[in-house]
């Protein structure tokens, strides 16, 4: 939000710097980003007046201009089109000086003259606006210092605001604090309430009364829209980022700015009926302010009269009914809409305006007839006109009510490290606006309408720690008993995880916690998620069942990037919908790790192969994270199918019996719909089970050779390789410590049902040398296992 500092000191003005006073309002937690002039560094520009203009004889684009100074007139050559008789604009006198160092001397423009220059806002840094001369109010002192008049030496404070403190989205807000923070009184508005003049009014109808509980309306008759806004009220919107448009729409956008109400004007002879405030219908639409034409949702609510939607409420209004060139008469509405359920309607739109903002994060659901009255008071001044009488619609039972709040003394020092008095309290709190009555244990707090963000004990504490200075806080060292807690020698830490990972060449990823719909559906069709209420956007609007798909789309935003080898892995959580004890509806958050790899299987190098990684790369990755539990045995890899995985490359992993998760390629068509190019590789595994590893223990050293035998049998394709591996480990007995599978064959001399699979065994004994025929005896036990079960044949 920007506020003019001018602007602000007229409601409050301590005697402190700019600087000063935006560290001061930035410790209060209204920080400060950055501090503005208004305008550009430059000297000897006056207000002008032109009092002829004529055609340049030798140029097309360029008039002749003879320009009143005050005290002289002057010749001036300028382009601007809108240079014309009468007209009142800058004048940089000759020796003035312009931003960026520009010196106004003497010239001559294709042969004639020129004594100055007429100066566009944009040459004086006031704004980007170059299409013309800075037009200047009718009657503007001829020879007046521009920097005086305009009263230009003045600073744009920036301060961004939490969502929390919508009360100071407004320079009362801003006010409010700055008198608190200094124990000053604030000025108040001060001005004198409509008197109704003719009888007209407008019938409003609360269809929707739990969204909007409050609706003031007042019809004025008669205005002038031609008239322009005083230059006074056209600065102060400049200052703070509002482009003026006409008398009635600056008034509305300047009591938004000073109050924080926002405001929308009607051209009251294109209403019929009566305001209905309700919700929209199947099949309605609504051209809005800026031209677009919306399809409005169900759950929208809307302004309507008894011919349809006329505005989408507390974000735009529509173009059928606005104030335009031949508006005589306007409705000017003020209105209350409950937060929460405002919240997310603007942004369901693509839109976001100075109205929605506000309305999302709280109004002051008492200040719509102020509101009214004090934009009244300024259209009548400025446009003239009849006010009718003032129209209030009100749903009692749905106007908010702020409990009282109880502070006990005793929590503040508790709570907050040090005693305050009991003055300083209570200065504080009623700074804050709050009713504050005394009790045995503390005070009773009755909160302000604008404070929504006030509703427990601990919201009192940290104003009181806020107002009173953080940077006050006194320091103290914490006395406690620190003790260090056990460590398992048998579980591995995240960060050694990490580190092993990133050692093997994969990067960490963090990605958000909500996902696109979609994008979860395609992952895990049997669950549905939790979907959030108020999702940031689309892509956010629910939250993950997987930590695959946040890292599919970061590995599609780096491709697209010209990064084609990409390996990523995520600690998180997954947020798993499941029945609790009580039949309801629970929701499981399971720590996981995710492995994603697509790309060259090395990275370049003039060493190494150009070849693509593939499922067995990620595999033996998977299995170099599970050997680091030393119980690598007891996991085991099955063949299995799950969605959005192509199902000959896919397998799930298993523990003990439980499967704790898979690894698998990315199906094709999912590729394709996604949008990449490449093979991609995923893993997704319960993150305890990695972490849950063995206590080493020693074991001695054989003394005693090993021997191998190698064993190449051929078997039908639809044996798994690990599987029967397991039951070789089973019959070859305890002599066995080591077993491999160093081939697998296809082709050229074997059946094309059948496939060749060469094992390697390594047998030895701790406590002799091992015979032939211990060897033997152990391996015509696997022979005679393997061609029982598995019709297994030797392979010469």
């Amino acid at each position: 939000m920007n506020i003019s500092e001018q602007w602000l000191r007229e409601w409050i003005s301590p005697s402190l710097t700019t600087d000063a006073l935006a560290h001061q309002i930035t410790m209060a937690g209204l920080e400060v980003d950055s501090i503005e002039p208004v305008a550009g560094a430059f000297t000897g520009v006056i207000v002008g007046e032109i009092i002829s203009a004529e055609q340049h004889p030798d140029a097309d684009k360029l008039r002749v201009c003879t320009v009143n100074t005050g005290a002289q007139t002057v010749q001036i050559v300028c382009g601007a089109p809108n240079a014309r008789v009468g007209l009142k604009a800058p004048l940089a006198q000759l020796g003035a000086v312009l931003p960026g160092d520009f010196k106004i001397n003497k010239a001559k423009l294709r042969g004639v003259e020129s004594q100055g220059m007429l100066c566009a806002e944009q040459e004086l840094g006031l704004s980007d606006a170059s299409d013309g001369l800075m037009e200047l109010a009718a009657d503007a002192p001829v020879g007046a210092d521009i920097r005086e008049y305009l009263q230009l030496d003045d600073k744009i404070i920036e301060v961004d605001l939490t969502p929390n403190r919508a009360d100071c989205l407004s320079v009362m807000g801003i006010a409010r604090e700055v008198g608190l923070l200094n124990d000053m009184p604030v000025k108040s508005l001060s001005f004198e309430k409509v008197t109704s003049t003719v009888d007209d009014s407008f019938p409003v109808e609360l269809a929707a009364g739990d969204r909007c509980p409050r609706y003031v309306g007042r019809v004025i008759k008669g205005v002038d829209v031609s008239r322009p806004s005083p230059l006074w009220m056209q600065e102060k919107l400049r200052r703070s980022g509002v482009r003026s448009i006409d008398a009635v729409v600056d008034v509305t956008n300047y009591v938004l700015l000073e109050l924080g109400q926002p405001m929308h004007a009607f051209d009251f002879d294109k209403l019929q009926g009566g305001i209905i405030v309700r919700t929209a219908q199947q099949g309605e639409s609504l051209e809005l302010l800026d031209g677009q034409t919306i399809e409005l949702q169900p759950d929208s609510l809307l302004i309507a009269d008894h011919n349809g939607p006329v505005a989408l409420a507390g974000i735009m209004g529509g173009q059928p009914t606005a104030v335009g060139v031949g508006t005589t008469n306007i409705f000017l509405e003020a209105a209350f809409f409950t937060p929460v359920l405002m919240a997310g309607k603007a942004r369901s739109y693509g839109l976001h305006t100075d109205s929605s903002h506000r309305f999302e994060r709280g109004v002051d659901f008492q200040l719509q007839v102020e509101a009214i009255e004090r934009a009244s008071q300024l259209l009548l001044e400025i446009v003239g006109g009849e006010a009718g009488p003032l129209r209030e619609t009100v749903s009692d039972a749905n106007i908010p009510v702020l409990p009282d709040v109880v502070l006990r003394a005793a929590r503040i020092e508790k709570m907050l490290g040090f005693s305050l008095d009991t003055e300083e309290v209570v200065r504080i709190l009623s700074g804050l606006g709050l009713g504050v009555t005394a009790t045995d244990e503390g005070w009773i707090c009755a909160v302000p309408s604008w404070r929504f963000d006030i509703a427990i004990e601990a919201d009192l504490l940290e104003e009181l720690a806020r107002v009173y200075g953080y940077n006050r806080l006194p320091v103290t060292h914490i006395i406690a008993d620190l003790v260090i807690p056990a460590q398992p020698e048998t579980s591995l830490s995240v960060r050694y995880l990490r580190r092993h990972l990133s050692g093997r060449g994969y990067r960490e990823a963090i990605t958000y916690s909500f996902i696109e719909a979609r994008l979860q559906q395609v992952f895990d069709p049997q669950l549905s998620p939790v979907a959030l209420s108020n999702p940031i956007s689309a892509d956010m609007a629910v939250m993950r069942t997987s930590l695959i798909p946040g890292l599919v789309t970061a590995v599609l935003r780096n491709t697209n990037r010209q990064q084609p080898r990409v390996r990523l892995f995520e600690t998180g959580l997954r947020f798993v919908p499941e029945p609790n004890s009580s039949g309801t509806q629970g929701l499981k958050q399971t720590p996981t790790l995710a492995i994603v790899a697509t790309g060259q299987r090395f990275a370049e190098n003039w060493a190494m192969s150009k070849e693509a990684g593939d499922f067995f790369d990620l595999k033996g990755d998977v299995e170099g994270i599970l050997a680091l539990t030393r119980n690598a045995h007891c996991f085991e890899f099955k063949a299995c199918k799950r969605a959005a995985l192509h199902s000959g490359q896919t397998a799930s992993i298993w523990r003990d019996g439980r499967e704790v998760g898979y690894i698998g390629a990315l199906h094709p068509s999912v590729m394709a719909d996604l949008g990449l190019n490449a093979p991609l590789y995923v893993c997704e595994i319960d993150l305890e089970v990695v972490l849950d590893g063995k206590l080493p223990k020693f074991t001695e050293l054989s003394k005693f050779p090993e021997v191998r035998r190698d064993l190449a049998v051929i078997v039908d394709k639809s044996v798994a390789a690990a599987e029967l591996m397991v039951n070789v480990r089973a019959a070859a007995g305890s002599y066995l410590t080591d077993l491999r599978l160093f081939d697998v064959y296809e082709g050229k001399g074997i059946d094309p049902k059948r496939k060749s699979l060469a094992l390697g065994l390594t047998f030895r004994d701790q406590s002799r040398t091992l015979s032939d025929e211990d060897v033997n005896q152990c391996v015509d036990q696997v022979i005679d296992l393997l061609g029982k079960n598995y019709n297994a044949e030797l392979r010469n």
